[in-house]
Parts: structure tokens; sequence; C-alpha cells
């Protein structure tokens, strides 16, 4: 009756003495597949090494992560008469100094996407790569999100290979493998919804809000803070987009001095220098540290039998899975894998959606 170890023993006992009763029972309970289907408990594999991305000096918005937060409800014009229609954020953010960039997008279109990402490249340079979610969420909202995406992904691919940009997506189900961008939408959100509150605004409005947003994003500090008050200040995404934090105030006018006494071209440089110096030695190392993960949990192996992990769904409802195949990391660690069901359909999840049941061993 899918008792536990001790129970099990004591059970046993009063018919029979097993030797090595207690071994034998544990390894029974553990084996137990409807206790294991009950349990639900993920694998967790070791927290990745930092992209290289992420770490190379380059240009601000090089490498950029994107993501969309919504809806947000807005009026579709002033006055009399106005109805409600939705409205959604697109952020971008880069992937060196966490610097972001909002967009609002009128609907969850094709067309509304290219044409946000053409302002972005217009207004911050074309990138190199760009990262996106590939997942299905369950909150309604980021259902509908999820499924744009996978409906116009080929179509995303091919405008971003017409323009020579390489477009990764991430696994599906694994929001956790784009924790920079999740983390930037958290961030965005927070001030959204204080600003916004029941109130509806135009649609001009809204993207005035999210401008205005960005510039506070952008003037955040990138590393812990000092107690030293001769520390210098604090190193913000805005340093590499203008050289200050977007809402501090503008330096004095420089106009009726001497240009043989400032050297003015070399002094920038220096300055320019001085934040890349300050990027490595205070961001770059703060970025190396592992507050999770910490240890590898991962014991999967090909073949192994495994439950696909369902956030809407009791355990027992969710699909068994055979492993297909790993795919190992540059560190030698796998953290997405190739499922096969019953019914013959073929998956691929982060590692961190699945359940062990039984390896191939135990069979």
């Amino acid at each position: 009756m899918h008792a536990g170890p001790q129970l099990l023993l004591s059970l046993i006992r009063e018919s029979i003495w097993p030797i090595n009763g207690r071994c034998l029972a544990r390894n029974t309970v553990h084996r137990c597949i409807t206790c294991r289907r009950h349990q639900g408990r993920p694998l967790n594999p070791i927290m990745g090494n930092l992209p290289v991305q992420r770490v190379m000096p380059d240009f601000p918005f090089k490498t950029v992560g994107i993501d969309f937060a919504g809806p947000f409800y807005i009026l579709n014009k002033r006055g009399r008469g106005a109805r409600t229609i939705k409205a959604y954020l697109c952020l971008f953010i880069c992937f060196r100094f966490k610097c972001l960039h909002l967009e609002a997008v009128s609907d969850l279109s094709k067309y509304g996407f290219l044409q946000a990402l053409r302002r972005f490249i217009s207004r911050r340079g074309k990138p190199s790569e760009i990262f996106c979610d590939n997942g299905k969420n369950f909150v309604a909202a980021a259902k509908e999100i999820g499924n744009f995406i996978k409906a116009n992904k080929n179509a995303i691919s091919d405008f971003a290979t017409d323009e020579h940009i390489k477009f990764i997506f991430s696994p599906a189900h694994a929001p956790h493998f784009g924790g920079l961008w999740e983390a930037g939408v958290k961030s965005a959100k927070f001030h959204i919804r204080r600003v916004m509150g029941n109130t509806h605004l135009t649609f001009e409005e809204l993207g005035t809000l999210f401008t205005q947003v960005e510039a506070i994003l952008n003037s955040r500090p990138l590393c812990p803070l000092s107690s030293n008050p001769n520390d210098y200040r604090s190193l913000t995404p805005g340093h590499f987009l203008i050289g200050r934090s977007l809402l501090s105030l503008p330096s004095p006018s420089l106009n009726d001095k001497s240009t043989n006494h400032l050297q003015r071209y070399a002094r920038l440089e220096q300055i320019r220098q001085h934040f890349w110096q300050r990027w490595q030695k205070e961001y770059v190392s703060e970025l190396q540290q592992r507050c999770k993960w910490k240890t590898d949990c991962s014991t999967l192996q090909e073949g192994d039998l495994v439950l696909l992990m369902e956030d809407n769904l009791p355990p027992l409802s969710w699909k068994l899975a055979r492993v297909l195949r790993l795919f190992p990391g540059s560190d030698a660690v796998s953290r997405v894998a190739e499922l096969r069901t019953s019914t013959g359909a073929t998956y691929r999840r982060p590692l961190a959606k699945l359940c062990p049941l039984l390896s191939g061993a135990e069979l």
C-alpha cells in the first residue's frame, strides 16, 4: 500500500525476518513507480558558465535578448466612444551591459514585431545575435505570447537571415534559459504597473511611459553600491550609451575653454577606457558567482524513463517518455534532452522539466 521503508519493514518482519532488510525496504520504496509519480521531483543540473557574449567587450546591443510582456489595456482614442484594446511591451536587453530598450507593440502579429525590431535597429544599431524564448507558459497572457512566437518562428528567422542576424531560440518550457530578459521584464513591469495602476492610457502615452521607464532602468547601478563616500559613482548601463547616467544632470558647457588645455579627444578616450576597466573589474567579476544550482544533481542517461512536467496538470497526469538523446553544453553538462512518448511524438525539454522514474540499469 505504498508504505514508507520503516512501515514496510515492520510489516514484513511479522511473517519473515529478511537479511539486510533495511536496504531492501529502501530500494523497494525507491523503485515504486506510483510513489515517484506522486513526488514529481525534477532534475537540477549545475548552473552553466556565462556565455562569451556577456564577458567579452563590444558595442552595446551587439547581442540582445528579446521578450514580450503584457497585455496592457489602453484606449483606442481619447474622448467619448473610446474602447479598450490590448497593447504589448517588446523588451530588448543587451547581454554585456544590461541596457534596456522598450518598444510598445499594438498587437501580437508578425508585422507588429518586425516593425518593432526595425525601430530598434534604426535607433540602436543592428545586432549580430538575438536570443528569444520559444516556450509555452501557462499564464493566460504569456500563453498568447508563446503561441505567437511559435506560430511566426519561421518568418522571424527568415527576416533575421536577410538582415544577417543570427536568431537563437531557447528550448520550450525553459524560461530559466532566458533569465536575463525575464529579469528585465520583471523590473520594467515593476515601474509600469505602479504608474499605470487602473488607468487606461492611449498608445502614445503608453509609448512615452515605456521610454521613461527605459531611462530609469538604464540608470540603475550594475554593481552593488559601496558605503565608502570616496568611491566612484556607480556604473550604470547609461555610461555605455551616452557616457553618463540617463537621468543625471548634464555636464557644464566647455565652449569658452581653450581646446589646447582641454585635449578633448584624449580626455574622452581616457573616460571610455576607464568605463571598460571598471566594467571588467566590478561587473564581470560579480557575474562569476553562482547563487543557486551549485552542484550537479542530474544523472539522466539515454534510455531512462521520465515524466514530462506540466505546470497545469497533477503529477499523475504527466506524460511518460523515454530519453532518446542528451545535448551536453560547452562544460559537458547536459541541460536539454530529446524525448519520445508512448504515442511516438518527440519533444525537446530542459532537464528542469523532467522527473526521472527508472534508469536503464534499473529496468
